[in-house]
């Protein structure tokens, strides 16, 4: 069989992604071409960052230092990047962060807007050293950081040095529109920074919730700004902590301690997760990664979300989600509590799921059920909380989050039995602030600079 020589040419030279090259390769490995050997395609060039430094004096000694650089990065021999953190885009939860090529044919940099950044935050912060470091994608600057507008500090090649914040507005081109908000308490700073600023279009949250930065003045006066976080980087952990909390009850551990110290060999019936009911108050990412590692136990998983069917009889189960066996509107709650084993609270913290989790919610409870909140302390009303917990409506609590944090001192959870708490640091991994900056910088910067759709919007009214 002959084959022309334009299509030798293309089987050669596999790197140009043609249809025509896919379907020839395919025919060559069908005759097994005798000798046929394409070259390897030519290594790249390994990536460097240039920085472009440029000083503005402004009153005579004032100077302002912008870092500007093309993206550079370690990856992959397929160009992605991945971290072991919540992603369902591969088995196990492995977060698969793609690595796109931001250039056009000619191998220049698409920026259709530049992003100037202005960091919401402590200026000495490791985990934003991605932000700070100066390796950022083509087209963005940052421009400053700080915890307040009168505490914006510059970048300078030997530290940092402070500059009063009006002194930002000299240069119009230097205003910041976009804010990086990774500050613990930045609602009355953020809305000082966008009065100041108001070339501002769109605030990126470090966090996955923000109901500590969601206000009526930044809904309702800022409603042209977008608003983006970074849910998902944290839902693996967060799946794992709640497994946990079930088999530390279906194992009854704190018995096995007591036993230990007692040096007591009793043997005791235990429970298994095979078969429970796991009903998920707050359906979302954090809530579908627990779901998929429960369904791996064997679990029966319930959902409810806001946006379901508003009807409690009526499921919406969907093809393309294998881990929910049902999902609940707003009005299926008390249905859900009365039928799961387990209830997960991974909720956001709004003005409709304050206070969700009610007193009369707690007595449709199993006795046997126990609630695990990772969402936000306030969604469970705490005193009808202890109250379950002590009369024996409920069988147990894992809390990672309070009303109040840190918890008081004297606060009954401390000393109930069967309460598992922690310190609000169960997505607390040694990489997962840096990862969140890095899910910022790699994933959504170049997407703003190209005119694309950003990842992981935030509808600000509703507040997740």
């Amino acid at each position: 069989m002959n084959i022309p020589a334009v299509a030798v040419a293309s089987l050669a030279y596999p790197s140009v992604p043609t249809r025509t090259s896919v379907a020839l390769r395919s025919i060559a490995s069908y005759l097994s071409l005798p000798g046929h050997r394409p070259p390897p395609t030519p290594p790249r060039a390994p990536s460097t960052f240039s920085t472009t430094t440029q000083r503005l004096r402004l009153d005579g000694s004032l100077h302002r230092h912008m870092i500007s650089s093309s993206s550079s990065s370690t990856s992959n021999q397929d160009g992605s990047m991945y971290r072991n953190r919540g992603g369902d885009t591969s088995a196990g939860g492995v977060y698969r962060e793609s690595r796109r090529n931001y250039d056009d044919d000619d191998g220049k940099s698409i920026v259709v807007r530049e992003a100037r950044i202005l960091a919401l935050s402590d200026p000495n912060d490791p985990n934003n050293e991605p932000l700070y470091s100066g390796t950022l994608p083509s087209g963005c600057t940052l421009v400053g950081v700080g915890s307040s507008l009168g505490d914006i500090v510059r970048r300078e090649d030997d530290g940092m040095e402070e500059y009063g914040g009006d002194s930002m507005t000299t240069d119009p081109h230097l205003d910041p529109n976009v804010i990086f908000v990774s500050h613990p308490r930045p609602r009355e700073s953020l809305v000082e920074l966008l009065d100041a600023y108001p070339a501002v279009e769109w605030i990126h949250a470090r966090s996955a919730g923000v109901d500590h930065i969601v206000s009526d003045v930044l809904s309702e006066r800022y409603s042209n700004v977008r608003m983006t976080n970074a849910r998902g980087i944290f839902s693996s952990s967060l799946a794992e902590y709640c497994m946990m909390a079930c088999s530390y009850f279906a194992r009854d551990v704190p018995r096995l301690m007591r036993q230990k110290g007692d040096v007591d060999w009793t043997q005791y019936p235990i429970m298994e997760l095979r078969g429970a009911t796991l009903g998920i108050v707050g359906y979302g990412d954090i809530g579908r990664a627990c779901a998929r590692l429960a369904k791996a136990y064997g679990m029966v998983v319930l959902g409810l979300r806001r946006t379901a069917s508003s009807s409690s009889s009526s499921s919406s189960s969907s093809p393309d989600d294998p881990y929910c066996d049902r999902v609940y509107g707003t009005d299926g709650l008390h249905e859900l509590l009365s039928r799961s084993d387990y209830v997960l609270v991974s909720a956001p913290l709004t003005e409709q799921t304050r206070g969700l989790v009610s007193r009369e919610a707690l007595s449709r409870c199993k006795p046997s059920a126990v609630i695990i909140n990772v969402g936000r302390g306030p969604i469970i009303d705490e005193a009808a909380l202890v109250e379950a917990l002590t009369n024996g409506t409920i069988r147990g609590a894992g809390l990672d989050v309070t009303t109040v944090e840190p918890l008081p001192g004297d606060s009954p959870l401390w000393k109930l039995d069967n309460v598992l708490l922690s310190p609000h640091n169960m997505d607390m991994t040694r990489t997962f602030m840096r990862e969140s900056t890095e899910f910022f910088v790699n994933e959504n910067l170049p997407r703003f600079v190209r005119g694309e759709t950003l990842l992981n919007p935030v509808d600000k009214s509703n507040g997740y």
